[in-house]
């Protein structure tokens, strides 16, 4: 296919929302790029709910970019979520527990590992490295370093609640009437 306009299709990313409208995840916001979005709509697997004003072409047929797809069928969303450093760090909206800072981000066990603390959502929070370095091996109590909130496994809406307070640096216009950053998801 070649380019119609004077842009890169890659400038033109598809929202991917569930049958429901809902998008599928909001941190990362669920985006296809022009050509997932593409064969999706060939594989008669998604609905086209909204077109970007920018075209791509082959000699014998030419197409609209979706900017906004939607499944035709129901994803049931998880209801836990996956524990990695990423999900730790959106829990606790990427700042560290003990003081707040939003640089140089790492997990810190409560309890740590070397008196048996497990790698898990009740165990681990996000602590900044000179906090981290602070704390040590030492549980919070011997050094008087208190978290501000304890962890906690958090749901998935947790999750999509917490991402919608970092908004993505582009957002097409015809994403907002499906993009809900003040609002709250209902389980």
């Amino acid at each position: 296919m070649t380019i119609h306009a004077a842009t890169s299709p890659e400038a033109h990313p598809a929202l991917v929302l569930n049958a429901d409208f809902r998008p599928l995840s909001y941190y990362p916001l669920s985006l296809w790029s022009w050509q997932d979005a593409i064969k999706a709509v060939f594989l008669d697997r998604v609905n086209i709910v909204s077109e970007y004003d920018f075209a791509v072409h082959s000699p014998s047929f030419e197409m609209q970019l979706p900017s906004v797809v939607s499944l035709k069928s129901y994803v049931q969303p998880s209801r836990n979520p996956a524990f990695t450093r990423f999900n730790v760090f959106l829990r606790d909206r990427f700042e560290c527990v003990y003081c707040g800072c939003g640089d140089d981000l790492t997990f810190d066990h409560l309890v740590p590992r070397s008196r048996g603390g497990q790698t898990t959502w009740t165990n681990v929070i996000t602590a900044c490295a000179p906090c981290n370095l602070r704390k040590s091996d030492k549980m919070c109590k011997d050094i008087a370093m208190w978290p501000r909130h304890q962890p906690y496994e958090p749901t998935i809406y947790d999750l999509h609640n917490a991402g919608r307070q970092f908004p993505p640096n582009f957002l097409h216009e015809s994403w907002m009437d499906y993009l809900y950053w003040d609002t709250e998801l209902e389980p």
